[in-house]
C-alpha cells in the first residue's frame, strides 16, 4: 500500500481562520500564516490597532498598507512574498547591487591611475561629455591612450562646449575664469585632433552641464559641477553599471541626449 507523506506545507494548505465574526475565511497566506502563528484576527486587529474587519478583508485578498504588511510579516515570520505572491519581489541582488565603486572628495584627488585604468579597460566605447576636459587632453599618456583605442576600433565619442557657446561663458563666469573657458576648449580641441584623426568622434556642444561624464564601457567617472567652483574641485563618482535603470544608466541616457543635439566640429 502506498502512503502519501503530508509535509507541514500540505497541511497549512488545508487550515482556514475564523473571521471575527465566527465565519470561516478563505485559504489566503496570510490566513495559514496566523493559524501557524497560533494568533486570531481579533488579536491581530489589537496589535496593529485597527478594526477586526479589516483583518477580515485582508485575509479575503486586500492588500494592506505597507506598514501593516510589515508588520504582518514580523508577527508570523513569513515573508511579503510568501504573504502576498502578486507582490512586486525585489529586483534581483546583482541588479541592485550598489553601482557607486568609490567617491572622490575632489576631481584633482583622482589618482592619475585611474583615469588610465578607466580607458584602458575599454573594449568597447569610450564616451566624454565636458566643457573643455583640458586636464586629459593635456594628459598625453591618457590622450594617447584614447587615441589608440579609436584606431583599434573602439567607439571613441568626445563632446565639448562651444567656444562661443551661451553657456559655456555663463560657466566661464560662473568660475570667474571669464573668456578662460573658451580658451581651454581650444585647446582641447588642438590636443584631441590626433583622436579624431584616429577614427574618434568630435563634436560641440551648447548645453548645461551640471557634471561632466567620463565613460569607457559599463564604467564612469562623474565628475559633479558646483556653482562658483571649477570642476577640478568638485567630487567625482565612480560607477560601475550593473542596472538596466540604476544610476550609471542615468548618467549615460544624459550623455546621449546630449550628443545627439551636438554638433561637427566645423559648425
Amino acid at each position: 500500500m502506498n502512503h502519501t507523506v503530508r509535509t507541514s506545507w500540505d497541511f497549512l494548505a488545508t487550515m482556514t481562520v475564523l473571521a471575527s465574526d465566527g465565519s470561516r475565511c478563505v485559504n489566503h497566506p496570510l490566513a495559514r500564516a496566523l493559524r501557524g502563528a497560533g494568533i486570531n484576527t481579533v488579536e491581530v486587529a489589537a496589535r496593529l490597532g485597527v478594526d477586526p474587519k479589516t483583518v477580515d478583508r485582508w485575509i479575503a485578498g486586500r492588500m494592506p498598507y505597507p506598514r501593516h504588511r510589515d508588520a504582518l510579516a514580523r508577527m508570523t515570520g513569513w515573508s511579503l512574498q510568501e504573504l502576498w505572491p502578486d507582490l512586486s519581489r525585489p529586483a534581483d541582488p546583482d541588479g541592485q547591487a550598489d553601482e557607486v565603486r568609490i567617491v572622490y572628495p575632489q576631481r584633482n584627488v583622482v589618482p592619475a591611475s585611474a583615469w588610465s585604468r578607466l580607458f584602458d579597460n575599454a573594449k568597447l566605447e569610450i564616451s566624454v561629455l565636458a566643457y573643455s576636459a583640458l586636464f586629459l587632453a593635456e594628459d598625453l599618456a591618457v590622450s594617447t591612450l584614447i587615441r589608440d583605442k579609436a584606431e583599434a576600433g573602439v567607439r571613441v565619442r568626445i563632446a565639448l562646449g562651444r567656444p562661443d557657446g551661451h553657456h559655456v561663458a555663463d560657466r566661464g563666469h560662473e568660475e570667474q575664469v571669464g573668456d578662460g573657458m573658451s580658451a581651454r576648449i581650444r585647446t582641447s580641441l588642438i590636443r584631441l585632433r590626433s583622436v579624431a584623426d584616429a577614427g574618434g568622434e568630435l563634436r560641440l556642444h551648447d548645453t548645461v552641464l551640471y557634471n561632466s561624464i567620463y565613460r569607457a564601457d559599463d564604467e564612469l567617472l562623474i565628475n559633479t559641477h558646483v556653482y562658483g567652483h571649477p570642476a577640478s574641485h568638485a567630487p567625482v563618482i565612480h560607477l560601475k553599471q550593473r542596472a538596466a535603470h540604476g544610476m550609471a544608466a542615468t548618467y549615460l541616457d544624459s550623455f546621449e541626449r546630449v550628443w545627439a543635439g551636438s554638433c561637427e566640429i566645423a559648425c
